[in-house]
């Protein structure tokens, strides 16, 4: 017999090894393994949040409306993997903006699959989310420490094939055989179509403003996600540090997410996302006024915060509130417009405000999340979310 809890630690590990590998220093290699700007780099990122945004939003749903979840992670899983390999012989900007693009149509749709995965283990089996989400901590930490290690030894080259050995281990985690419930399709109610799923969401007032405080609190990552390697990097820290520094911040995340099944079992999801919203305006003003790597690393403290309790508090809200059958498309709409629409377009602000000043980039990053603190004041009490 499957052990649910064991499978989806294992998977969470898998995914979030390739994504502490991606998501930190993929512009960082483009710069110095590609040799293209910060501002080149930037708009290839951003095209490729973009991409993952369409594809998380549209593809993500509709495949699940035709395949089972596991069968969804394991064609993801193997069709990243050949899509990274095309990086290999890739030089020019046109070719390295066309690989990203098609790779964030592929790949990140493996955020919102593994989130659905817990989503419908939680309502089916009553895993610990936290539990097994501390394990995609873990595996970030691991591809954060690994990289500082292999680029201090081999240089930012490494950085490419660690990804690609961690795709090849995520794609054959998804060939074992997985939980009952992730192997068959989930059904509309009255047999309802995807069109409706979203149709039924947003006609959901609190659902609505569940959304837009995730997609504005995690979009307020952008510049930490895409120009934390080089911020650091600027000031002085050697690369082998880098990750260590990092590491900060997901350390505190595993710590949080270890004690967030206890921690919040009785909180409600507006508390969650008000102490998101003051402890991300708090991390990125830090970050502005004091520019050196130990304030820096005071500031990585408050991730567990900006980031820890906004996911727990979206993810709490879904299980809770919604549906098996529209779990997806909800998991589908936070990815794409929270992790990827919005972080493409403030990676975009926030590469031109890193040409200017790179702090400045951090502090515009509040002008999201003190709007979400307003929001949560605002419509807590009417919505009862």
């Amino acid at each position: 017999m499957i052990n649910s809890q064991k499978w989806l630690s294992t998977n969470f590990f898998a995914f979030f090894f390739t994504w502490g590998v991606f998501l930190p220093f993929w512009t960082g290699w483009l710069t110095t393994e590609k040799g293209l700007s910060v501002s080149h780099a930037s708009l290839i990122m951003g095209a490729g949040m973009l991409a993952r945004a369409i594809s998380t939003f549209v593809l993500f749903p509709a495949a699940t409306k035709i395949f089972s979840l596991r069968v969804v992670m394991m064609w993801t899983a193997f069709l990243s993997l050949l899509v990274m390999a095309l990086y290999i012989p890739a030089n020019t900007f046109v070719s390295l903006l066309l690989i990203t693009i098609a790779f964030n149509f592929v790949y990140p749709n493996l955020l919102p699959a593994m989130e659905s995965s817990a989503s419908v283990l939680i309502q089916n089996e009553q895993i610990h989310y936290g539990k097994s989400r501390s394990f995609g901590s873990i595996g970030y930490t691991v591809g954060l420490l690994l990289i500082g290690a292999v680029v201090a030894i081999w240089s930012e080259q490494a950085i490419l094939w660690v990804m690609l050995a961690g795709l090849a281990f995520m794609w054959v985690s998804h060939t074992r055989p997985a939980p009952v419930s992730l192997t068959v399709k989930h059904k509309s109610i009255d047999g309802e179509n995807r069109k409706s799923n979203f149709k039924r969401l947003l006609s959901s007032k609190p659902f609505v403003t569940v959304l837009i405080l995730a997609i504005l609190l995690q979009g307020a990552h952008a510049s930490y996600y895409n120009f934390g390697y080089i911020y650091l990097q600027d000031l002085g820290v050697n690369s082998l540090y880098i990750g260590l520094v990092l590491n900060v911040a997901v350390l505190l995340e595993i710590l949080f997410f270890t004690r967030a099944d206890k921690l919040f079992a009785n909180t409600k999801v507006s508390t969650m996302f008000l102490i998101a919203g003051i402890g991300s305006t708090i991390r990125w003003v830090l970050i502005y006024l004091f520019p050196n790597v130990w304030v820096f690393n005071i500031s990585q403290l408050l991730h567990a915060a900006s980031f820890g309790v906004a996911h727990y508090a979206f993810i709490q809200y879904i299980s809770r509130s919604l549906s098996p059958s529209d779990i997806p498309a909800a998991q589908g709409m936070y990815a794409a417009f929270a992790f990827s629409l919005s972080t493409a377009i403030l990676t975009l602000a926030g590469g031109y405000l890193y040409e200017i000043h790179p702090g400045a980039a951090f502090l515009g990053m509040t002008l999201c999340s003190i709007p979400s603190i307003v929001i949560v004041l605002l419509t807590r009490k009417k919505f009862s979310y």
